[in-house]
């Protein structure tokens, strides 16, 4: 279902020029630890992925991030980025999901805070 699915809409993984492109044209470069699969063509002038799973581009890390937009030369499987101690680990964009960040006030609370700085206007 999934392959016929990606022959009409993008979103449903690679489409099908996606998918030809890479057969024929595309040399396998590295996988992250997400199980994304990074390519490029023959004289290194485009960089693509697949992703594992739905296609969502915050599931790239940073140092694949790089190497996609050619900030590196040197792909991350073979060279990786040497990490900082308080770096945090990768982990996909919450926006619009149940555990999105959400401020304190804000009226997607379940319990916001009730404001004493604030007065309404009544008309007299």
């Amino acid at each position: 279902m999934r392959f016929i699915l990606s022959l009409i809409t993008w979103y449903h993984g690679e489409t099908l020029g996606t998918r030809l492109m890479t057969r024929f044209r595309g040399a396998k470069v590295g996988e992250d630890e997400l199980g994304n699969i990074y390519y490029r063509n023959r004289d290194d002038s485009r960089r693509w992925v697949i992703y594992s799973g739905e296609p969502e581009a915050s599931k790239v890390p940073a140092e694949w991030h790089g190497w996609l937009h050619h900030t590196f030369d040197e792909n991350p499987a073979e060279n990786p980025l040497p990490h900082k101690a308080w770096e945090k680990t990768h982990h996909d964009n919450l926006t619009g999901t149940a555990l999105a960040y959400v401020p304190a006030g804000s009226i997607r609370r379940e319990d916001p805070a009730e404001r004493r700085d604030y007065e309404a206007w009544q008309p007299e």
